[in-house]
């Protein structure tokens, strides 16, 4: 004769209400589960320590979301596409990334992106008006102011700087009278040569840099023709 198992087909009174708190815990938990992960997925997307800021770049107000890390150089670059401003060194010794902040000329791959909010940045593209060229820019053109051109973007914008530097009577280390601010009309050779040392030019085209800047401080450059020696000097017959 068989016998029925005890307890079989019964719910005891434990295990009911055991599976009716996990059903209620379970109906509690899944909308804040799914919420965390919308949040995971938010977060992945936008990329965590990007900041919004806000640049003006060339008269134009620019919306980014940037690391507080990222230098100017590179948000001009690589975020707005305003190639110009060359990396060369990217340790501020070269001067290939120099644009104009607030009308002052500034090594962009050593300032912060972030620290450039609510100031006027112009860069090499932000010089012509339209079709027209800058004159320092044309100046540039006339005088054969470049080579291979990779430096020239941030020698037009320190030229441009060095123009406004005296009309506001800056001196520099090799101005004579430092009670007489320097004229653009009179502006040595010296004098340029050494307001644009923090640019350097590889291709050596620092003849032709000088006699854009003569030019457009209203001066005659000397002439692009190389000067022919045409005989020995005395000193070197002896």
């Amino acid at each position: 004769m068989q016998h029925k198992k005890k307890g079989v087909g019964k719910t005891s009174r434990r295990g009911f209400l055991g599976r009716a708190l996990t059903a209620a815990g379970t109906a509690i938990a899944a909308p804040s589960l799914l919420n965390q992960a919308t949040v995971a997925k938010d977060v992945i997307q936008s990329n965590p320590g990007e900041i919004k800021m806000k640049l003006t770049v060339n008269g134009e107000q620019q919306t980014l979301d940037l690391e507080p890390r990222v230098t100017l150089l590179d948000a001009l670059r690589d975020r707005l596409g305003l190639v110009g401003s060359k990396k060369g060194c990217d340790h501020g010794q070269c001067g290939a990334c120099t644009v104009l902040i607030d009308g002052q000329r500034v090594y962009s791959c050593l300032t912060l992106a972030v620290m450039q909010e609510d100031k006027a940045i112009v860069t090499i593209e932000g010089l012509a008006k339209g079709d027209t060229l800058h004159p320092m820019q044309a100046a540039f053109v006339d005088n054969d102011g470049f080579q291979c051109g990779y430096c020239t973007p941030g020698q037009i914008c320190a030229s441009v700087a060095l123009l406004d530097e005296v009309k506001r009577g800056c001196a520099s280390v090799v101005t004579p009278d430092l009670t007489r601010p320097p004229q653009l009309a009179e502006l040595s050779e010296a004098e340029i040569k050494e307001r644009l040392s923090g640019n350097l030019c590889r291709c050596s085209a620092y003849n032709g840099i000088v006699a854009a800047v003569q030019q457009v401080t209203g001066q005659k450059p000397p002439s692009p023709a190389a000067t022919v020696m045409v005989k020995e000097p005395q000193e070197m017959l002896k």
